[in-house]
């Protein structure tokens, strides 16, 4: 079984190999036969797009007439829950985050929470002691110690958790009131015990007159396909994914057998999917969802994007070392979704730049004889990476217009920079944990949530039919 970390950073003889090809090879084969090479790139480039645009074609495919199975009824009370929320640096949020978990539909005496916080972070320590919290939620500090990182300090946390499931949220999230429910009824259902873990999709909620429309537009637009449509798609397929890093319901067992997070992984949620299928595990989403807020202003994004990006390097360094254990499934949808993650965002803004050159060369009278399938397949790719977002902000009920649609090949350009930002922050800061500021939700925003359906009623017994009143 796998129990590498983020935290070794050699390479195995395969990496180093590869490495050395694509960082060597494409040089001296410029030096040598620059004709051929542009075409033998062009022509790989070609390929990546072709197989992003197939991939997507499958995903869609896959949820068309699918949703998450329904869950049979269940007798006996319902598990004891586990909730967790790493805090660093959030004292805006505090309030507003305690009030939405306060919100959340299960018995209180079948709940536990952990707020955790840093030791030196003085002002969230001081924003929690001014809130009245839950009988079932306290607070934990993390003692000091390397690497400071949300996956540190969840850990930290699992040692005490005596739940049977666990979720862990962000302090800007806020849940369905019934999606504890709905992953209790979900793995109750689960005869076999295989799925390990279950990933809630994450909703953007754009701000009303927000500073940054655009941008906000095109992350919520992202969120959906992924949210949506991938994760779906792949668990209709049965393949792993990346978990999200916040509303993944966890059977406790499961992740201590696998020794929870990888502290020093920037991304643990990818991971951690992976991890988990290594050992015999297997995943599956839920149909309630969480709303966030967006980033915001580009100097927000980047540094999120930068270390999404960096992480997914993390990933795969780590399960690349050694690749027998994942099986074919796990070795394709690695490759499916964070090798094919990465190359697009290395590949999106060089690409668009030859879109646009081979447009103006045909605008001066040339011809696109050579270049001319690459150009094709360009375009289909853009437009299975439109027809996802269509589809997930569909689900989503998140807008995805025409001007959103024209203005995405920009915004996948960004994420070339952000691409390029994690390489060098991997060698210089592999481990530092770029902080995305959030601030309150203003005003706040009602989400309608529908009614529960029978099948999400799992586990409640005549004495568990009323939640419980929290304090």
């Amino acid at each position: 079984m796998l129990r590498e970390t983020a935290l070794c950073r050699r390479l195995s003889p395969l990496q180093s190999a590869a490495a050395f090809v694509l960082l060597v090879g494409p040089p001296v084969a410029m030096l040598a036969a620059p004709d051929a090479t542009a075409m033998t790139l062009g022509l790989a480039l070609a390929f990546v797009f072709l197989f992003s645009a197939a991939w997507k074609a499958c995903l869609v495919a896959a949820t068309l007439r699918w949703r998450p199975p329904a869950a049979l009824p269940a007798r006996g009370p319902l598990p004891r829950y586990t909730i967790l929320a790493a805090l660093y640096d959030e004292g805006p949020v505090v309030g507003q985050l305690v009030r939405r978990l306060a919100a959340i539909d299960y018995p209180a005496n079948r709940l536990e929470g952990f707020l955790i916080l840093e030791e030196a972070d003085a002002a969230t320590r001081a924003a929690v002691a001014r809130v009245r919290l839950p009988k079932w939620l306290r607070v934990i500090i993390a003692p000091p110690g390397c690497p400071q990182t949300k996956p540190r300090a969840l850990n930290v946390a699992l040692e005490q958790a005596t739940g049977e499931l666990l979720t862990v949220y962000d302090a800007e999230d806020e849940p369905d009131p019934h999606q504890l429910r709905e992953a209790a009824a979900r793995f109750a259902a689960d005869a076999g015990k295989r799925i390990a873990a279950l990933q809630a999709p994450l909703r953007i909620r754009c701000r009303p007159g927000g500073a940054t429309p655009l941008l906000d537009q095109q992350f919520a637009a992202e969120y959906a396909a992924l949210f949506e449509v991938a994760l779906p798609g792949a668990t209709r397929l049965g393949l792993p994914f990346p978990l999200g890093g916040t509303s993944n319901h966890f059977r406790v067992e499961a992740l201590r057998a696998v020794g929870g997070w990888d502290s020093w992984n920037v991304t643990e949620d990818a991971d951690l999917g992976f991890r988990l299928w290594r050992h015999g595990w297997t995943l599956g989403v839920l149909t309630r969802p969480t709303w966030e807020s967006p980033p915001g202003a580009f100097r927000n994004w980047l540094p999120q994007r930068t270390r999404w990006l960096k992480g997914y390097m993390q990933t795969w360094g780590v399960h690349t070392r050694r690749v027998s254990g994942l099986g074919w499934r796990g070795g394709f949808s690695l490759v499916a979704t964070l090798g094919l993650g990465l190359a697009s965002a290395a590949a999106h803004a060089p690409s668009m730049l030859w879109l646009l050159g081979s447009l103006i060369a045909l605008g001066f009278g040339g011809d696109l004889h050579g270049p001319g399938l690459t150009l094709s397949v360009l375009i289909l790719g853009s437009a299975t990476a439109w027809l996802t977002c269509l589809l997930g902000a569909r689900r989503a009920g998140v807008r995805y217009g025409p001007v959103t649609m024209m203005l995405a090949p920009a915004y996948w350009a960004l994420l070339t920079l952000a691409w390029g930002q994690a390489v060098w922050r991997l060698i210089r800061e592999p481990f530092f944990w770029d902080k995305t500021p959030h601030e309150p939700d203003e005003p706040a925003v009602a989400v309608a949530t529908p009614a529960l359906d029978a099948h999400d009623l799992v586990g409640l017994s005549a004495t568990h039919a009323a939640p419980e009143p929290v304090a």
